[in-house]
């Protein structure tokens, strides 16, 4: 009996480590919905990274996964806490200063007073938007997220092989 045990410790060792990874460091997460379309596909496989934010601030256009009523949404940051925006004529403006990106994605014309009734965005708000603007239920419709609900980044993707990165 004691040497059955003794081989089934490091298999338990095993476990053990593949659990706190998967709790803390990172998990796999699944793209649900054309939300994202280009950059993310639907059923797309990614790895989020559980540990970014604990190390490293929120940065203006990271992909995050947001834990809402007890599901997750993959959005991108658009506005960081402290900031006024706008969108107008599809350009993004931060503080009275339009912001260059590489996301050339069509936005509606939108203030922040239209969407939290505020001039600035609140401490430990952000604000976020799908890639594809014209399908996405975001920041538009459901307002700021809380920085508690932000669960990582995700910039690794496993699946679909055309993808991977």
């Amino acid at each position: 009996m004691k040497k059955f045990i003794k081989e089934l410790i490091p298999y338990i060792i095993i476990i053990i480590v593949v659990v706190l990874i998967r709790a803390f460091i990172v998990t796999p997460v699944i793209v649900s919905g054309d939300s994202m379309v280009p950059t993310l596909e639907n059923k797309q496989l990614l790895l989020l990274n559980k540990i970014n934010y604990r190390l490293n601030d929120i940065e203006r256009f990271d992909i995050v996964v947001i834990k809402m009523d007890k599901k997750e949404i993959i959005k991108r940051v658009i506005g960081l806490p402290g900031e006024t925006l706008a969108y107008y004529n599809n350009k993004l403006y931060v503080d009275g200063h339009e912001i260059y990106n590489d996301y050339n994605f069509e936005t509606e014309d939108f203030t922040l007073k239209s969407i939290c009734n505020c001039d600035k965005i609140p401490a430990d708000k952000y604000l976020v938007l799908g890639d594809n603007r014209k399908v996405s239920a975001d920041s538009r419709i459901i307002g700021l997220i809380d920085k508690k609900d932000i669960e990582g980044n995700v910039n690794i993707s496993l699946w679909p092989i055309k993808k991977v990165s």
